[in-house]
């Protein structure tokens, strides 16, 4: 058994092709079909069921190919401490972040993290939680950025800041000279919200919770930009987090109200996997995070 027939059965469980998983693995088909019917022989178990149009995975296979990621993680930690020697800062450091995070804490991060640690690239991933967190613990993400709750005790957590949502709303809607906004208010309103998927959205429904009634006027959209040119246009109202309404995304057509105590909030943190080598990456992570000048964020101790 070797690393390389490790990366093929990898590749054909993602791919479900053999010829994908052979480009993806940059062998011949022929080769890589050779490599995985030898290692198949060598256990005296089928990893994959092949049909004329498909392949699948048998339930002995699904658990060998988990093991096999696992086992390909931590053959990556040995090279990677041997590239970077004691210098866990050297390297591209693989981040996902929620879309609702992202756009907003970026800009800052960016340049905060170039002054802590020159040499350590940010490779970014943007996607919904349950996406992350599936590439987070196969591997494919060192660390996430993340609302809280989230994790298990193969997860380390570490709450970075508690982030306020705001009300916006067209310049000429009828509450554009309100001073503060009831979160029980929001369904009498058409409301725009982020699709059901994002976590930001199912946050504003706890912190709102009959908008979830039926008859509840919700429209849906797939990014907090485009909801906020839809709020501005006159189709109806949001709610945003705040670090989304700092002085760049502003315009005259937009009003900013906050909501009246308790404000609904959630708070974010920093995610990675307990068996993760480069610790001091993460601390500076986490650094860089408090150094990045968010808008409207509150920083946690």
């Amino acid at each position: 058994m070797t690393l390389n027939e490790l990366r093929y059965i990898v590749a054909v469980a993602q791919e479900r092709n053999f010829r994908r998983a052979a480009e993806k693995s940059f062998i011949s088909q022929p080769a890589l079909s050779l490599a995985i019917q030898k290692l198949e022989g060598e256990l005296g178990v089928q990893i994959f069921e092949r049909g004329k149009s498909d392949i699948s995975i048998t339930p002995i296979g699904a658990q060998i190919v988990e093991h096999a990621q696992r086992t390909l993680e931590e053959a990556g930690h040995i090279r990677e401490i041997a590239k970077q020697g004691k210098n866990q800062l050297a390297g591209t450091l693989r981040v996902g972040i929620i879309y609702s995070i992202g756009p907003y804490l970026l800009p800052g991060l960016v340049p905060a993290l170039k002054k802590l640690a020159p040499e350590m690239p940010l490779e970014v991933e943007e996607n919904i939680t349950a996406n992350l967190d599936t590439l987070l613990r196969n591997g494919k993400l060192d660390a996430i950025i993340i609302a809280l709750p989230f994790g298990d005790s193969a997860i380390l957590t570490h709450p970075l800041y508690d982030e306020p949502f705001e009300v916006v709303v067209g310049s000429e809607h009828h509450w554009v000279k309100r001073r503060s906004i009831r979160a029980q208010e929001l369904s009498t309103e058409k409301v725009l919200l982020l699709d059901s998927g994002h976590c930001f959205s199912n946050q504003v429904a706890e912190a709102c919770p009959e908008l979830g009634r039926k008859g509840a006027n919700i429209q849906q959209g797939t990014s907090l930009e485009t909801i906020r040119n839809m709020v501005a246009s006159g189709l109806g109202i949001t709610v945003l987090p705040a670090s989304a309404n700092s002085a760049r995304y502003r315009n005259r057509l937009l009003k900013v109200i906050p909501f009246t105590k308790p404000v609904p909030s959630r708070r974010i943190a920093l995610a990675w996997r307990k068996s993760f080598a480069r610790t001091r990456a993460i601390e500076v992570l986490a650094q860089a995070i408090t150094q990045a000048k968010i808008t409207g964020i509150q920083p946690l101790p």
